[in-house]
């Protein structure tokens, strides 16, 4: 569809968003490959306050959980290339900061942010798709983009060492089938969303073919922690 972009890994969850966020399908803004060094230094990221709130924290860091809609628009003639709440239902996107599931100027755009606060922000090639551009999000070559964010909530980074205990009910260090499954049921219970029947095999099947590298049936603490924040 017009406007998708692929995703890098996707996030897991803190201890509020649980395990339904370790791999739902987000369409987030990841660049395809790293634009090419040496510019990179000399160029940096435009951010424009827009809107901050008297009550700012807590703020983002790397290795945290964000909830944010973004609008994705070219400088060169104010075209929209991408739109957040045209995707997944116009449901904010969930991703962790500063590990490369979004493009590197957006990583660096959103450092510092805190719940409400809405930014402008100008990012340059070497800092988003570089000399080869995305064709398919329908970015070219050396294209300076402008992002306007707005940012829902920052949560505790996922992969962690609680988010991992919690899932891992009989303590042996690895997230069996029935644990996952049963978390799932849990999460889709407390936020209460309506889904199809099929949801839950659809994310328990997509969760172990993205995690469960060995291919054993189990994600153990190694292959769950990928963001490596704590040692498990």
């Amino acid at each position: 569809a017009a406007g998708t972009v692929p995703r890098r890994r996707p996030p897991a969850s803190d201890m509020g968003r649980g395990l339904t966020l370790l791999l739902l399908p987000l369409a987030l803004l990841a660049a395809p490959a790293r634009a090419e060094g040496g510019t990179a230094a000399a160029e940096e990221v435009q951010i424009e306050v827009l809107h901050l709130p008297e009550a700012c924290s807590p703020k983002s860091k790397k290795g945290d959980l964000l909830n944010a809609h973004y609008d994705g628009f070219l400088a060169s003639d104010g075209s929209k290339f991408y739109c957040s709440r045209t995707q997944n239902e116009g449901h904010p996107k969930w991703f962790v900061l500063g590990v490369g599931q979004v493009i590197k100027g957006l990583d660096i755009a959103m450092m510092n942010m805190c719940p409400g606060e809405k930014r402008k922000v100008t990012i340059p090639p070497s800092l988003a798709y570089g000399q080869q551009g995305y064709a398919q999000g329908k970015i070219p070559p050396n294209a300076t983009l402008i992002f306007e964010i707005e940012l829902y909530a920052v949560n505790k980074g996922p992969r962690s060492v609680e988010a991992f205990n919690q899932i891992d009910k009989d303590g042996d260090k690895k997230l069996s089938e029935l644990e996952i499954s049963q978390y799932l049921k849990e999460e889709f219970a407390r936020d209460g969303k309506k889904r199809h029947p099929s949801a839950h095999d659809e994310i328990l099947a997509d969760i172990f073919k993205k995690n469960d590298h060995d291919g054993d049936g189990f994600i153990s603490a190694k292959e769950y922690n990928v963001y490596q924040h704590d040692e498990l």
